[in-house]
């Protein structure tokens, strides 16, 4: 673990994998003088008055094991795959398209962060066969919920916005609904399933 200031009141905690993400993001949410805990990819950003000094935080996450997605139901997000992408990632994995379509719907999601647009859930738990690379070029619109995978991750596009993922499929599911109380349908630590439409 690594601590690092950021600004006049912040910490950026750096961690070594999402699993000790999602566990320190439990440890210090609601914690007193915490007004903002955000986590990221590796990191969670804190903000506060008064913050914990390094050696605080070294105590509060000592021991730090990865832990498992939060108990509960999962937000279920009903998928039609027929994304533009699904050929082309059936034929650099080597499966068909319908095999890659099981695949993705089987697996067990959790939200590890948030980020490049609001209610854009970055979600882990991808079957690894799955794990691609961003495209080469990213699209200059991709539609509101496409559904993408890159990397180690799987995502919706809550609104029309640029995008390199790897698109499977479509979900009529709203994201991102600024009416709502809260707004975003996916927080850091919600389990996801996608069920094929």
């Amino acid at each position: 673990m690594n601590v690092r200031p950021v600004g006049w009141g912040a910490k950026l905690v750096e961690l070594g994998s999402a699993g000790e993400v999602r566990a320190a993001y439990r440890r210090l949410v609601g914690l007193p003088g915490l007004t903002e805990v955000v986590p990221a990819a590796r990191t969670v950003l804190i903000e506060g008055d008064p913050l914990p000094d390094a050696d605080e935080l070294a105590a509060l996450l000592a021991d730090l094991d990865e832990e498992p997605p939060a108990d509960g139901p999962a937000i279920e997000l009903p998928v039609t795959y027929d994304g533009p992408d699904l050929d082309e990632v059936a034929e650099l994995t080597g499966l068909t398209t319908a095999e890659v379509a099981r695949r993705h719907a089987g697996a067990d999601y959790v939200v590890a962060f948030c980020g490049f647009a609001p209610g854009f859930g970055y979600l882990t738990g991808l079957p690894p066969e799955l794990h691609l690379p961003r495209r080469r070029t990213p699209r200059t619109a991709v539609e509101p919920g496409s559904v993408g995978i890159a990397g180690e991750y799987a995502g919706v596009y809550p609104r029309r916005s640029p995008g390199g993922w790897h698109l499977l499929g479509r979900t009529d599911a709203a994201l991102w609904d600024p009416d709502l109380d809260p707004p975003a349908l996916l927080a850091p630590g919600t389990r996801v399933r996608f069920v094929p439409a």
